[in-house]
C-alpha cells in the first residue's frame, strides 16, 4: 500500500511564488522561504487552514 503524503503548504507556497516571479523579486522568496514556512505553520498550528487567507496574508517583510 501506497503512503500518500499532503502536504497543505505546496499551493499557497507555490501561488506566492509565482506572484513573486511575475512582479520581479523571485530571488527575495528564495532568500526568504524558510521565513515564510515557518510563518505559514504557524499560522496553521493557530488553526488557520483558508489557503486564500496563508496566500494573501502570508508574505514575509
Amino acid at each position: 500500500m501506497a503512503i500518500a503524503i499532503i502536504d497543505v503548504l505546496l499551493k499557497p507556497i507555490a501561488r506566492i511564488r509565482r506572484t513573486c516571479e511575475m512582479v520581479g523579486v523571485a530571488e527575495k522568496f528564495n532568500r526568504t522561504l524558510p521565513q515564510l514556512e515557518t510563518y505559514l505553520e504557524g499560522e496553521m498550528t493557530n488553526g488557520e487552514t483558508s489557503e486564500t487567507r496563508l496566500t494573501y496574508d502570508g508574505s514575509v517583510s
